[in-house]
This record gives C-alpha cells, structure tokens and sequence, in this order.
C-alpha cells in the first residue's frame, strides 16, 4: 500500500467491541480511532477528516441511521459502513435511502469487515477502470470519472459513494439498459449482498441527487422488465 493508511473511525456504544475492532482493523493496516457516539465522532471528525466510518445502527440517544442522516444533510460524504444487528431488509433499504455505502449484519466474520470496508474505499478512490481526464457529458451533466465529481449546468452535485458508483457504471454502459444484477456488479463488486428492491431504491436516490425528472427529458430511464439504462445524449 502506498502513501498514508486509510483512515477509519468505529462508532459503537460497546466498549469492548470498539476496541476489538480497532485492534483488529488497526492489525489490518488501517489507521483506526473508535468512538462511541455521534457527539464524539462529530469532534473526531473536526480534528481530522476519516476516508470510511464503521457505524453501529443500535445505540443509546442518536442512533446510526439519524447520524448518518445529519452527515449526509450536512454535505459529509464519508463513506459509512454500518453495522446492524437487525436482519429485517426494510432496516438495510432505510439504510441505504439514508445514504450508507454497505452494511454488515451482526454477528459478523471480521474479515469480510476488513473485505468489505476495503471495497467501500477502493469505490470511493475510483480505481476501477478509470483514465485520466475521463469526462463524460450527458445532457446538462458533466461527470469526471478521474476526480469522481458531477455537475449540472455548472453546479457541483454532491454524491455518496454508492450513488457515484452507480452512476459511473450506466455512464460506461450509457446507451445500453444494465439489468439490476449487472449494475449490482459493476458497481458495486459480485460479492455485494444487494437486493433488487435495494438497487431501486439507490438509483431513486441517484436520480433525485442530479436532479433528474420524469416531468423533463429523463437521464436514467428504466428499462421494465430488464433494468436501467443511461440516455447516450440525455435525451
């Protein structure tokens, strides 16, 4: 690994699964503090910017999805993986409409942690397939696969991880319906745990964040019975 470690900051109101985690993720050559609530991650992060938060969804006061709701409504676009022990799906679609990159149900292997936050990060850095200068302009949106930022007539848009991972697999496929799995794939890896409702739901999340409209000429359509297709000229 080149450069300074990746920085990662654990929420977790258990001290002892804190620690443990930040031994094991630390052991893994991750630079990790750990935290137990959001009032503290909130100092942490003021003192030094994290590139992923492991987020614990069950704690006392602010819980996980309300802190990951405050950072995203905030503009903070650090990638938040979030641990939950729920195992009902609503709680990972509201976790992923909340704005969460990926998620790991409680009781959990620590390696497919350390796997898992690896693929957040590789995601966020954009080191898939990616030139330099790779800009692509589709309708009024500009988007720089290279330094992973989109605009809209101008205007800078700001996107979560997933929601940037998304939206780059239907550029590189624009023209061309992805099927749910596909897109599930190319965006976010053949290991990722995603549900088709979960996919609709990211991409109803992406179209809201680059404000595309059904009363407008639409840039993501949906491809019934396949998928979802990027318009090659926004049109």
């Amino acid at each position: 690994m080149n450069g300074k470690p990746d920085r990662v900051i654990v929420v977790d109101d258990d001290p002892e699964l804190r620690a443990l985690l930040r031994r094991f993720l630390s052991d893994h050559g991750f630079d990790t503090r750990a935290v137990e609530g959001g009032a503290a991650l909130d100092r942490e992060l003021s003192r030094n910017p994290a590139d992923a938060i492991v987020l614990d969804l069950m704690m006392p006061g602010e819980d996980g999805l309300s802190i990951c709701r405050r950072l995203r409504a905030a503009g903070d676009m650090t990638p938040v993986l979030m641990l939950t022990a729920r195992g009902d799906p609503i709680d990972r679609i509201v976790g992923l409409e909340t704005g969460m990159d990926d998620y790991l149900s409680k009781p959990f292997e620590p390696r497919e942690l350390v796997a898992r936050l690896s693929a957040v990060l590789r995601r966020t850095r954009g080191v898939r397939d990616v030139a330099p200068d790779d800009v692509v302009t589709v309708g009024t949106l500009e988007i720089n696969l290279s330094t992973r930022t989109v605009t809209r007539n101008g205007e800078s848009l700001k996107l979560s991880s997933r929601e940037f991972a998304l939206l780059a697999a239907l550029v590189r496929s624009r023209g061309r319906p992805l099927s749910r799995s596909q897109l599930i794939e190319r965006a976010l890896g053949r290991d990722a745990e995603v549900t088709d409702r979960a996919v609709d739901v990211q991409v109803a999340r992406l179209r809201r964040a680059i404000g595309d409209r059904a009363d407008e000429a639409e840039l993501i359509k949906t491809v019934w019975g396949v998928g979802y297709v990027l318009v090659s000229g926004g049109a």
